[in-house]
């Protein structure tokens, strides 16, 4: 990631806490915008054509944001990037705007993986557990994996919590080995 994506993830991150904005609200926005952004290479080429003014650009990016009705400070946000020609790292921005402040909300992101399906009175049940030791509240993803054999593997950032049946053989395994 380059350096100025934190820096305008940051500036993003202190302007909307600082007017009390409604996160979730702001970041269906931002969705709503990458999707179009995504969904459009023509729509890409032009905004990061060297060779379009930037007046130019925001220009265009208003009359967009009349059909979306992006809050003036998401708005202002694409504006600067498009303004400091940085508009083709808008996605870059968003992921790092949104790790911030799941980071400030305290919100680890997991991936949780079993060896079979669980149902929510089971997910709920994984879900405080695994917050209890990552310190945090957690949003996880789940995954399914028969070859771990049973139990679960957590995997938060870099971190891997291995309790599965396939992770305890191995271990087992190398001890016997090496013993």
């Amino acid at each position: 990631m380059a350096a100025f994506v934190s820096r305008y993830a940051s500036a993003f991150l202190d302007v909307v806490s600082a007017a009390l904005l409604d996160t979730a609200a702001i970041d269906r926005q931002f969705t709503d915008f990458l999707a179009t952004w995504n969904g459009s290479a023509d729509l890409r080429e032009f905004f990061v054509n060297p060779a379009i003014p930037a007046i130019q650009k925001v220009s265009f990016l208003d009359k967009l944001n009349a059909k979306m009705g992006l809050q003036k400070e998401l708005r202002n946000l694409l504006a600067v990037l498009i303004n400091n020609d940085r508009i083709g790292a808008v996605a870059e921005v968003a992921a790092a705007y949104r790790e911030l402040l799941q980071d400030q909300l305290g919100i680890r992101q997991a991936e949780i993986t079993t060896a079979r399906e669980l149902d929510a009175a089971e997910r709920e049940s994984l879900l405080a557990g695994v917050g209890k030791l990552a310190g945090a509240r957690i949003e996880a993803s789940f995954k399914l994996d028969k070859s771990i054999l049973g139990g679960t593997v957590v995997r938060i950032g870099s971190t891997v919590y291995d309790g599965s049946v396939r992770g305890r053989l191995d271990r087992l395994k190398v001890s016997l080995v090496s013993g």
